[in-house]
C-alpha cells in the first residue's frame, strides 16, 4: 500500500520507542508551515496508537493516514493552523 500524500518532510524515527516518535513529531510538526504533511516512518508497532491519540487530541494537527508494512509504521500528519 502505498500513499499519495505530498510530503514536505520526511521523519525517520526508527529504532525509537515511546515516547520519542511522539516527542521528535511534535518538534518536526512546529517547524513546518500550515497546509505541510510530515511523513514519520517508525519501527515502534505502539506508535500507531500513540501517534493517533497524539493526533486526535492535538489542535491544529490532522491525521491523515497511518501505513503498516512489514516491520515498518509510516504517519501522514499534516499542520493544519
Amino acid at each position: 500500500m502505498s500513499s499519495d500524500y505530498q510530503t514536505t518532510e520526511t521523519l525517520d524515527v526508527k529504532g525509537q520507542s515511546c515516547p520519542m516518535p511522539i516527542v521528535k513529531t511534535k518538534q518536526a510538526i512546529d517547524e513546518l508551515e500550515d497546509g505541510d504533511v510530515l511523513e514519520v516512518v517508525a519501527t515502534d508497532s505502539g506508535s500507531m496508537s500513540d501517534i493517533r491519540g497524539w493526533a486526535e487530541g492535538t489542535d491544529g494537527v490532522e491525521l491523515l493516514d497511518q501505513v503498516e508494512e512489514d516491520d515498518l509504521y509510516t504517519h501522514y500528519v499534516k499542520k493544519t493552523e
